[in-house]
């Protein structure tokens, strides 16, 4: 091997690291640090649900149990979205759809919508803000800015009582909330966004409705 192929084969290798590392840094590591964020350990005992999970669905004989770890913030959680309120629509009398929320640190405004997202479940209205977010996600994702006060103006648009929210968007205890499914999600394994747990399995993130419909149909028929 020449000397020229030996550096440039080194080159290669350098740049490859970089990119791993880079890679894991965006990841792992918040865009603006002045952004609320999460910082969580992983849950020793965890688990896909929990007694206090939000639940999309609750047939009164379930049959299978679907999770989804989601950000509100991330593209993919936004094309599963629709996917999933398709199948939670079809099998909302044997399927219990239970969203986590699991914000990402690359996401300025990630944990914010998680934090308004509980706040709005705090008066009973999780599903209501839960999809007007997903709804409304091309207009705020990706922005460096607070969102939080558009947020608001979706509280306030829900009829949401706003002193109770803002009270409860503050809470520390809020925070911890949403925290706590955070750290069930790295107990489980879940690294990125969406990741999805059948009956407390982790699978592989179907492509499509029609693929995530066929294995749902495959568990129901055993």
């Amino acid at each position: 091997m020449t000397k020229l192929k030996k550096n440039l084969l080194a080159a290669g290798v350098l740049l490859a690291a970089l990119a791993v590392a880079f890679g894991s840094f965006m990841l792992f590591s918040p865009k603006d640090t002045s952004s609320v964020s999460v910082s969580a350990e992983p849950a020793a005992d965890a688990k896909p649900v929990r007694d206090d999970s939000h639940r999309l669905t609750s047939p009164a004989r379930s049959e299978l149990t679907v999770v989804e770890f989601l950000d509100f913030e991330c593209e993919g959680c936004g094309a599963a979205h629709p996917i999933v309120e398709k199948l939670r629509a079809e099998y909302k009398d044997r399927v219990t759809f239970v969203a986590r929320y699991f914000p990402m640190p690359g996401h300025r405004n990630s944990t914010t919508a998680a934090l308004a997202v509980e706040a709005a479940a705090q008066q009973g209205k999780f599903e209501p803000m839960y999809s007007k977010l997903f709804g409304t996600q091309k207009e705020w994702g990706e922005a460096q800015d607070s969102k939080a006060g558009l947020f608001r103006t979706f509280a306030e648009g829900l009829g949401l009582d706003m002193t109770k929210y803002d009270a409860v968007v503050k809470a520390p205890a809020t925070l911890e909330r949403v925290k706590a499914d955070q750290k069930d999600g790295l107990g489980l394994g879940v690294q990125g966004t969406p990741t999805f747990f059948v009956d407390g399995v982790k699978i592989q993130t179907p492509r499509s409705y029609e693929e995530f419909k066929a294995l749902i149909d495959s568990r129901l028929a055993r």
